[in-house]
């Protein structure tokens, strides 16, 4: 079961490659036939022109950490009240929770970001 996941998984990879080197190819191509030289740097991968947006990975990673964590907490604290609520097949609540407090995560840093920005 998982060498055929896997390999599907391996080949969905590459056919994604594949298909983006030749849309990249022929989009540079169509743009220097239109004399459009600098907008052919636009589709160059690298790192990003503006620093601000990548300013602090770190902080940014480690909240989502931490809410993760807060999140795994309460999944956990949940199942101490009414164990159905979080076990079985179609329990749903604990993917919930713990997408809300990743949410969560993100949502800190980008209100930390606006404030040091002003």
């Amino acid at each position: 079961m998982s060498t055929e996941l896997f390999i599907t998984a391996v080949i969905f990879f590459a056919a994604y490659h594949i298909v983006k080197l030749i849309s990249t190819h022929l989009l540079k191509r169509k743009l220097i036939k239109a004399q459009q030289y600098e907008r052919v740097g636009i589709l160059d991968e690298g790192q990003p022109v503006n620093d601000e947006t990548n300013r602090f990975p770190s902080l940014k990673w480690g909240l989502v950490a931490l809410m993760t964590g807060l999140g795994f907490i309460v999944i956990d604290i949940l199942k101490l009240f009414d164990r159905e609520w979080v076990t079985g097949r179609d329990a749903v609540l604990p993917l919930g929770i713990l997408l809300v407090f990743v949410s969560l995560g993100f949502l800190i840093y980008f209100f930390i970001m606006n404030g040091k920005r002003k």
